[in-house]
Parts: structure tokens; sequence; C-alpha cells
């Protein structure tokens, strides 16, 4: 009888306290822009700006960034920072992180831009932004996942920014 006692009270405890976890608006990150770094070897090397904005009403701490950028559904790049702060409650900060792209991927997206029928099309590129903010506490921080386009410079598609909307 008191094992049954202590097992019920133990899951109306467990259930009080998940009911208790109000769920979090979720962030908001795009990619602000991005900047050619030194490559070694055969990857290249970008910087970039990521604007995370906070729509709580509270201050959101963070401890890290980890990242994954894929264009037009495929592998692009990916990279970490031990960047740490604080973004303001209803409010943004941009965060920059140095991430690798792998020569295979170069290739592929450059492949993929000279066999395309529409060349004009290509200057444009959806975008898929994957990664974890590092945070303080039991949850350890807060997964994002999001979309958006790049525009491509006919000239140099290094020179990835963002399209102005």
């Amino acid at each position: 009888m008191n094992m049954r006692i202590l097992l019920v009270s133990g899951l109306v405890f467990i259930l009080t306290g998940c009911a208790a976890l109000k769920q979090s608006e979720p962030l908001r990150i795009s990619v602000a822009g991005m900047q050619p770094l030194e490559g070694k070897g055969m990857e290249a090397r970008f910087a970039v700006q990521l604007r995370i904005q906070n729509h709580s009403d509270k201050p959101l701490d963070y401890d890290g960034i980890a990242l994954d950028l894929d264009l037009r559904g495929t592998s692009f790049a990916s990279g970490v920072s031990d960047q740490r702060g604080t973004i303001p409650r209803f409010g943004e900060t941009v965060i920059t992180v140095p991430v690798t792209v792998p020569a295979t991927a170069i290739l592929r997206h450059v492949f993929q831009m000279a066999t395309s029928e529409r060349t004009g099309a290509m200057t444009k590129v959806d975008y898929q932004l994957r990664g974890r903010l590092g945070g303080p506490g039991l949850a350890g921080g807060r997964r994002f996942d999001s979309t958006g386009e790049l525009t491509l410079p006919a000239a140099r598609a290094a020179d990835m920014r963002p399209e102005e909307q």
C-alpha cells in the first residue's frame, strides 16, 4: 500500500513539474551576411553573421553556438563558436560564426550551378540553417531550424550576401 502511495505521489509530482514548464517562444535566426576567411588546403572558410531575435519577455543567455548550413537542399558548411552573451528581451543580436566548407561541397555546388538550365535563377539560393544555441540549465540550450534565401553575385559566388527584404 505504501509503495502505491509513493508511486502515485511521484507521478503527480512529475506531471505537475511538466505542466509548470512554460513553452518558450521560438528563436528567429537568419543569415545577416557572409564574409570570406582564409581557408586551408582544399576547404573554404566563411564568417557567417547570424541575426538572432528573441521574441520572449525574458532575456536569453547563451554560451556557444553550433550550426549546419545547407544550400539548395544539400549540406554546404558547418561551424561552431564558443561565444557567450545575452540576447535582450524582445531584442536581437548578431553573432559571427566561422564555418568550414569542404572541397566536395564546393565542387558539388559549382557543378550544380554550371549545369543549371536557368543561369539567372542561380543567383538566388535557398538555404536551411540548423543548430543549437548553447545555454545554462538542464535543457542545455535551444535548437533552431530556419530557412531563407541568399543572393549570389554573378561575378563571384564566394561573396554570399543575404537578400534584403
